[in-house]
């Protein structure tokens, strides 16, 4: 069953690359009693994910913000040691934004979001979506037609929305 607005994310732990190497992130500590926006990406370092969809929200973090966003996260099936190079190439760890791994996928599978283009290599990866999350429910949700594009998932977009 694919998440959609109104429900209740469900419980998911990702992982981060901290100081102290990988740690847990238990999403419901991120979301509980606060407003935040999740975006996820197909690939860290993929032409449309690492060119458009992450510099998007880099562009409009002060303004996320401005109209109350305590946190904004992307998620990507990907190794925590791979995000946190990523976060940094691209400067949203700079600009404030979490990276974090989904590796198996579970928390991606669980919401029905997941695919795989074996032609491109991707398997068992995330569609390209964001979603505003108000105390652990879907507000709103903006999902791509297609994993190349980027225009309803990004940060613009989200900025919008709200």
């Amino acid at each position: 069953m694919t998440i959609s607005t109104g429900d209740r994310l469900p419980e998911a732990t990702f992982i981060r690359l901290g100081a102290e190497g990988p740690q847990e992130v238990p999403l419901s500590d991120r979301v509980k009693g606060r407003k935040v926006v999740i975006f996820a990406v197909p690939g860290a370092f993929t032409p449309t994910c690492h060119s458009a969809h992450v510099p998007s929200f880099v562009r409009v973090m002060d303004k996320l913000t401005a109209k109350g966003v305590d946190e904004v996260i992307c998620v990507a099936v990907n190794d925590p040691f791979v995000m946190k190079a990523w976060g940094e190439a691209t400067g949203a760890t700079a600009a404030g934004i979490t990276m974090l791994s989904d590796p198996d996928g579970a928390f991606t599978k669980a919401i029905g979001l997941d695919f795989t283009a074996l032609p491109v290599g991707l398997v068992s990866r995330s569609k390209r979506y964001a979603m505003l999350v108000e105390d652990g429910v879907v507000k709103v949700l903006n999902l791509e037609e297609s994993p190349g594009e980027c225009g309803v998932s990004a940060g613009e977009a989200m900025l919008e929305a709200i």
